[in-house]
């Protein structure tokens, strides 16, 4: 069931805004679809044009007014103003075409969105926590206008997508996940918060531009880090003792520490991680049936191998969902046996891969 079916659903509910203020909060605005009861009860007449329209009359005008856009980062940035101000269609949009805008919303173009972040920048969503404002970690928390959050996604910003350090620019990824996560996931956005930690950059060219949004410093490591990283998980845990926490796009130096550290002690899994573990031990099961015969049968290739990749081929480091595969699939055995093939690796060792001679961990290559 999609947000906007969901939504269908929905009993009313008490609004303590009225006027302007409403048409500024983005997951009550109806735009130009106020009827007119609502305007006159919400000291909304005069506010809008005079025709009532439907969220369909509404979208189609959205859909065609997109389509005048000519790149994909316009398009982005067109969507995200729309998020801003009237959440409901934006989904509505979004549902409407999702094949079209999905890679519009996320990947691939939210990397540009995020190395252009201080460049486009509109209005404000999420929360930026910057070092600097350590101690006022509750009182950040409690300025958070939606008071019964359920799914927070955190980025650092030093690890985005294939990009590497992007400072606060990051906060494009928790806020394209999310709206993923709403659109075809159903999670009202309601329960949603985008959240980065503004630990400094190491990126020379943000540290030079001047528009540049984010805490002017060499990224903070160490303690220092982890304290910080520590202070922001137990306001979280005072503010909201039941939230979903997910770690995205942080560094792999700290992404496992982070993750070993949290995992009992609040809800919380790390995307690029656990994650895609996931989704690639799923899809190698499925390849390995429409193929036949057992996995343990197949070699397997991780073609550009990344920090994800390369975690995956590594035995000293067993993603759980291998683990908990059944017995006689064949799954585990051979994830973890001598089928697994790094290629397009310069820094990759030999040694980590004892079923290939040097000569052929070399090659693969």
């Amino acid at each position: 069931m999609t947000w906007n079916q969901k939504q269908k659903k929905q009993r009313s509910l008490y609004i303590p805004y009225a006027g302007p203020v409403l048409l500024e909060f983005p997951l009550l605005n109806k735009g130009s679809a106020f009827s007119m009861e609502e305007r006159r009860n919400f000291n909304l007449l005069g506010l809008l044009p005079e025709v009532v329209e439907t969220i369909e009359e509404q979208a189609e005008r959205a859909w065609i007014q997109y389509q005048g856009f000519k790149t994909e980062i316009d398009k982005h940035i067109y969507l995200r103003n729309i998020q801003d101000t009237n959440e409901t269609l934006f989904y509505r949009l979004v549902n409407n075409h999702l094949d079209e805008m999905m890679p519009v919303i996320y990947t691939p173009t939210v990397g540009a969105a995020c190395e252009r972040f201080s460049e486009i920048y509109r209005r404000s969503r999420g929360v930026f926590i910057s070092y600097q404002n350590r101690h006022n970690m509750d009182d950040i928390l409690q300025n958070v206008p939606n008071h019964n959050i359920k799914v927070i996604v955190v980025t650092d910003g030093e690890r985005i997508l294939g990009l590497g350090d992007q400072g606060i620019g990051g906060m494009g990824i928790p806020i394209g996940k999310l709206s993923l996560y709403t659109a075809c996931g159903g999670i009202s956005p309601a329960y949603t918060l985008p959240v980065v930690l503004d630990v400094g950059t190491n990126n020379q060219q943000l540290l030079n531009d001047p528009l540049y949004m984010g805490w002017r410093n060499p990224r903070i490591t160490d303690d220092e880090y982890y304290e910080f990283v520590d202070e922001f998980i137990q306001a979280v845990k005072q503010r909201w003792p039941d939230v979903l926490l997910q770690f995205e796009d942080f560094a792999q130096k700290n992404a496992m520490p982070l993750l070993n550290r949290y995992r009992n002690e609040i809800c919380s899994f790390n995307d690029d991680i656990q994650g895609t573990a996931a989704v690639t031990v799923g899809t190698l099961i499925a390849a390995s049936r429409a193929a036949g015969g057992q996995l343990s049968e197949k070699k397997i290739v991780f073609l550009g191998a990344g920090s994800a990749g390369m975690r995956h081929c590594r035995n000293d480091h067993r993603p759980d969902p291998a683990r908990r595969i059944k017995r006689g699939s064949g799954a585990a055995e051979s994830l973890y046996g001598r089928s697994l093939w790094p290629a397009d690796r310069q820094d990759a060792e030999p040694a980590a891969f004892p079923d290939q001679t040097g000569a052929e961990a070399r090659k693969s290559q």
